[in-house]
């Protein structure tokens, strides 16, 4: 039996990168995942057959997280969950005095709103379950400042403000629910997301002299929503190889 056998997952923007290697590591120590992507289905698909590939059950689910509509219909579908990851993202790099209020609403609304509306969701049937775990995919950019992404830090600042409200919330339920803050990663990045900003992905800066690979936030993922990790709640997890040290 592996640690996560019967246990059943959604793990929200992943097609690619950190999400997809969260989808990985979970289907492969016996999770059943649901694997949620906004806009790209082959992405999301071609997850799934990995999955599958390597005897792992898995299966996409479209829907636009920042939508409280289709957040409702998804945890629906989904069914009773014990694991909810919400890691969906998007990535923009605009100074501050060109920052439109529809940008900034548009980032809030993924990281910070979407996980809002997942969880709300999702919260009934862990109670009725008799437990389960949130956790929230956050950033080193809130903790250290970074030019041009005001929109991105607020965001995440706030996912982890939910996490630690939440944590205190729903403890007496058996819920657990942490964020995980990577440092600089090598990921593909869309046109959107720019290019990494100096003062973080700069491999010399970083006192292990490497950014991190996607696997690294996965392992810790999955290490979080384990039997493992059943007394930590409420945390902040940094993986960032030493650039930033709280």
């Amino acid at each position: 039996m592996t640690a996560l056998a019967g246990k059943r997952a959604l793990v929200t923007g992943a097609g690619k990168n950190i999400g997809r290697a969260i989808a990985l590591h979970l289907a492969r120590d016996g999770a059943s995942v649901i694997v949620n992507g906004r806009s790209d289905r082959a992405a999301v698909e071609a997850v799934v057959a990995e999955i599958r590939a390597t005897g792992g059950e898995a299966r996409a689910e479209m829907a636009d997280i920042s939508d409280p509509a289709q957040a409702a219909a998804l945890i629906e579908r989904a069914g009773p969950l014990d694991i909810l990851v919400s890691n969906a993202g998007l990535r923009r790099q605009t100074p501050f005095v060109e920052m439109t209020y529809a940008e900034w609403r548009e980032i809030l609304s993924v990281a910070l709103d979407g996980a809002f509306l997942l969880a709300r969701a999702a919260v009934p049937g862990m109670i009725a379950r008799g437990g389960g775990v949130i956790i929230g995919l956050s950033g080193i950019s809130t903790h250290v400042g970074t030019p041009h992404r005001a929109h991105v830090s607020a965001s995440k600042a706030g996912l982890e403000g939910l996490m630690r409200a939440l944590a205190v919330e729903l403890g007496p339920y058996g819920i657990r629910c942490n964020c995980v803050a990577p440092g600089a990663v090598e990921t593909t990045r869309g046109p959107s997301a720019g290019a990494m900003p100096s003062s973080l992905g700069r491999a010399e800066s970083i006192p292990l002299r490497k950014v991190a690979q996607v696997d690294d936030i996965a392992r810790l993922v999955r290490f979080l929503a384990g039997p493992e990790a059943g007394h930590i709640t409420g945390q902040t997890i940094h993986v960032n190889g030493g650039a930033f040290l709280t």
